[in-house]
């Protein structure tokens, strides 16, 4: 008997027929097994996983079907059963922990909460059944940690707390929805294999939600593909990455980065738009009474960018690759050394002197919803720099609409809203608002990370269409070793604020020679896998 299995379910905005956003959906997952539930944002993943927990918000309502956990049906319980099954039965792993966990409470104290609730354990017994947990989920100096507030952790340590909350009961199924998403490499390699290790060691079955190939096929034993609310296909994993029966699975594949770096582009101009001499950040050093611990964010950082090129710098969160881009961008001072856009050395200037080389050198972040005014139409927010640099209105609207085609979007989104596009339409707008000013570096800070794959690739083409058109310099910040053999003609590689390597892209990701870089493709999800061809490297080596 399937410990999870449901059938035809259908969940309808404000319980309508015709506005149905799961349209059918079965799916059976086994004790002990991993199902994977895969597609792009909209496609009904993290709806099916909240209607399993009843935790749909009430503009969502399940119109037909059956879950059924052990053979209950968890859309006809009551919400006080469901609040029995939560955490003892089931449980769930946010994407986000920083939303998911109490800001103000100590993290300790959140897991013990989890017991208090479900359990008739003793104060001291829970503290100490806390701990082990948090043991479990290897998490280091385990008596500090009970005592921190999520904000004193990091990304994945605060993961880890969300694993430890989730298990502590023992639930026979544990439901991940992207629990990875947010995390380099090698912390979502750790998580990866935390999670197999625990469902193992508990015999949990996992439904794990994601729209990364490389993390399906890392973790997953069955695969089911969805598209706007219909199931595309279910497989076994092998079976799905090496016959895809859709067009859709295998545009999913095709869409993944893949490793092997790019053939290196010819240099068409010696022109050195972007270069960095002995860059230096550093934050901290105490106060009026005291010595604080100074971190060194950035040491010595030396770089340069030629006309049409990218350079990507890549590393783990913590390693500096942020705080390097924000002292280009004169976001943040350095604490010393060179930064020259188009030869001008910008470190020193003030704000008055800088503003006229602002328009040289402009960024697009990683969540757009954070950077466009929500408040204003796209148009208005794309001619805000021009119309600062003495450029006329009517001038400025009509280069955004040129600029909104040139991005992909119609010249009419300019009247619209930000909360009226998809997330890639709107990292194409904060795209267009970047080109606006007409610049020679475009600084990129994680601008595809938080994307699905499809767009991801849109993105990527986007980008490097723009680059060969215009001559732009990138500078492109991130994570992801697939996106940075895509994309960059150069990598840099940085650990701790240090530069560990630097050269050709073909190089560094192709032949690493320093032990962390090898460890960082290493750790890489999907490594072994050519997901374009549908079959693993090692297979076309033979």
């Amino acid at each position: 008997m399937s410990l999870l299995e449901i059938n035809d379910l259908r969940i309808a905005l404000n319980g309508e027929h015709d506005k149905q956003v799961v349209k059918g959906l079965n799916l059976s997952i086994e004790p002990g097994q991993t199902m994977c539930l895969v597609g792009e944002s909209g496609s009904g993943k993290s709806l099916t996983a909240l209607a399993a927990m009843g935790l749909l918000p009430p503009v969502l309502k399940p119109i037909s079907g059956t879950i059924n956990l052990k053979g209950e049906d968890m859309l006809k319980a009551s919400a006080s059963r469901m609040r029995e099954l939560r955490a003892v039965s089931m449980s769930m792993i946010f994407q986000e922990p920083m939303t998911a966990l109490n800001p103000v409470a100590r993290v300790g104290q959140q897991i013990e909460e989890v017991l208090e609730f479900h359990s008739s354990m003793s104060k001291s017994a829970r503290a100490k059944r806390a701990k082990e947990m948090m043991e479990a989920v290897h998490l280091p100096d385990v008596d500090k940690m009970y005592r921190s507030f999520p904000h004193q952790l990091s990304g994945g340590q605060r993961q880890r707390i969300m694993i430890a909350m989730a298990l502590v009961m023992r639930p026979q199924l544990l439901i991940a929805d992207e629990p990875t998403t947010a995390l380099d490499v090698t912390t979502q390699a750790q998580i990866l294999s935390l999670i197999r290790e625990l469902r193992e060691d508990q015999g949990a079955a996992v439904l794990f939600i994601t729209h990364d190939m490389g993390v399906v096929s890392e973790i997953a034993d069955d695969v089911t593909v969805l598209k706007l609310g219909e199931v595309m296909e279910t497989q076994s994993v092998d079976n799905l990455l090496r016959h895809p029966q859709t067009d859709y699975t295998r545009d999913l594949l095709q869409s993944v980065p893949s490793q092997v770096p790019r053939l290196a582009r010819a240099q068409t101009s010696d022109n050195i738009v972007l270069a960095t001499q002995d860059l230096n950040k550093t934050y901290g050093g105490g106060g009026w009474f005291s010595r604080g611990r100074e971190v060194k964010a950035a040491q010595d950082v030396s770089i340069h960018l030629n006309k049409g090129r990218t350079l990507g710098i890549v590393g783990e969160s913590g390693s500096g690759k942020t705080t390097v881009a924000r002292c280009i961008m004169r976001l943040i001072d350095p604490t010393s050394g060179k930064v020259m856009v188009d030869g001008t050395d910008i470190a020193t200037m003030s704000q008055k002197e800088l503003k006229p080389h602002r328009k040289d050198i402009q960024i697009v972040f990683q969540d757009p919803m954070r950077s466009l005014n929500p408040r204003i139409e796209v148009g208005q927010s794309i001619i805000e720099g021009p119309l600062n640099f003495g450029t006329p209105r009517h001038e400025a609207l009509a280069r955004a609409r040129e600029l909104l085609e040139l991005v992909g979007l119609p010249a009419s989104a300019v009247d619209r809203f930000p909360h009226q596009f998809s997330g890639g339409q709107r990292q194409r707008i904060a795209i267009a608002r970047a080109l606006a000013m007409d610049p020679d570096v475009l600084v990129a800070d994680e601008a595809v990370s938080a994307l699905d794959v499809s767009v991801q690739a849109q993105v990527l083409d986007l980008l490097a269409e723009l680059q060969e058109r215009l001559g732009l310099g990138i500078l492109f910040i991130t994570h992801d070793l697939g996106v940075a053999a895509q994309i960059c003609d150069d990598v840099l590689v940085m650990q701790y604020g240090q530069v560990v390597e630097y050269g050709p892209a073909a190089q560094v990701l192709g032949a690493p020679k320093q032990d962390y870089t090898k460890a960082l493709i290493a750790a890489a999800p999907g490594r072994h896998w050519d997901f374009a061809n549908f079959r693993p490297f090692a297979e076309m080596a033979d």
